[in-house]
């Protein structure tokens, strides 16, 4: 257990897949995160879901040579993992406290704190796209932007309650079993790749099951706790001072969840994306519907991809294919206005 009067960490020294790896120790429990690029650049910081990390949770939205050259031309990423999901991580000691989802918010300007860094954009994936919201309505002043993929912001609904209470009996009493990885897989991903008797399971969710093989089940226990306890923040959103963007998937679990919280944004400064036949991790099945409205999001802000805009890689959501008149994406007095966008068109318009 990390001593409250110890805000400073030890620098583990490592390189682990191109990012230097820190062990940043807050007054609620040590963090890991892993630094990416220029530290002298604007800081992009990074949250993901339950049971994963930046490797499993954000490599096929990184590794997008388009998204590697937008994001790491203008940013220094950032990837925070929830307490003992990091690579390699141990079992929790049992005698270190339960952290509430208040906890985990209260951390990350801890983090900050230890880097040097002041506001930063936020990008975090459902349960760590709670943990990036609290953050930013807890410290309004630290946050530039949230870009939020299937986004919670209200308290579990009942069947949510009891789908993670099975889970967090079967992670208790059997681990990282086949069936808690199934249950998983679900949360993350559509059918379309989940694959079936017919169609083999696609290759990233092939890749995702044995990363999560790695995890501690008693540490991603101890998460989903927190994040089933959770209260219902939509109230607060209404004192968010920055701009958003939220993608959501179509056959997401979590679609109704982005629905409301888009309604509680100010429109003005807010815009929703729904990715057609894509599950809740739209950062690893279909990360090219994020590259085009990321791109536009970001010039809001000053940032921009070392290429002309109009050579950008054909996505669902390319201005062409869904006609979006350019004035829609012009600056504002806050930048970057949205409306919201589909990467489908209806054919009952």
């Amino acid at each position: 257990m990390a001593d409250s009067s110890d805000s400073v960490s030890v620098d583990m020294e490592t390189i682990s897949f191109g990012g230097k790896e820190h062990l940043v120790r807050t007054g609620r429990g040590s963090v890991s995160v892993s630094v990416f690029g220029d530290p002298d650049k604007p800081a992009l910081i990074t949250y993901p879901d339950l049971a994963l990390n930046h490797m499993s949770c954000f490599q096929g939205l990184f590794f997008c040579p388009e998204a590697f050259s937008l994001l790491l031309h203008n940013f220094c990423i950032y990837h925070i993992s929830p307490p003992g999901h990091e690579l390699g991580a141990a079992v929790i000691g049992s005698d270190d406290p339960v952290l509430s989802v208040d906890d985990l918010a209260d951390q990350i300007p801890e983090v900050l704190d230890y880097f040097g860094l002041g506001a930063v954009m936020c990008v975090g994936v459902t349960a760590g796209a709670y943990i990036l919201t609290l953050f930013a309505i807890k410290y309004t002043k630290r946050v530039l932007g949230l870009i939020l993929i299937s986004p919670l912001c209200k308290a579990p609904s009942w069947t949510e309650w009891l789908y993670n209470k099975v889970l967090s009996n079967l992670l208790y009493f059997y681990g990282m079993c086949s069936l808690v990885k199934e249950l998983l897989v679900m949360r993350y991903f559509s059918k379309e790749v989940r694959g079936n008797v017919e169609v083999p399971e696609s290759d990233i969710v092939h890749a995702c099951r044995r990363l999560l093989d790695e995890r501690q089940s008693p540490n991603v226990l101890r998460f989903l706790e927190a994040i089933n306890g959770r209260p219902d923040i939509s109230e607060g959103l209404k004192n968010l001072q920055c701009r958003s963007l939220i993608f959501v998937g179509e056959n997401s679990p979590f679609h109704d969840e982005a629905l409301h919280m888009t309604s509680k944004l100010d429109r003005r400064y807010s815009a929703l994306v729904e990715v057609q036949a894509c599950g809740s991790m739209v950062t690893e099945e279909q990360p090219h519907a994020m590259l085009i409205p990321i791109e536009y999001f970001l010039m809001g802000y000053g940032f921009y991809r070392p290429s002309q805009i109009s050579v950008s890689p054909r996505s669902p959501l390319s201005p062409t294919f869904i006609n979006i008149p350019p004035e829609l994406f012009s600056p504002e007095s806050m930048g970057l206005k949205l409306k919201p966008i589909k990467t489908r068109i209806s054919l009952n318009v």
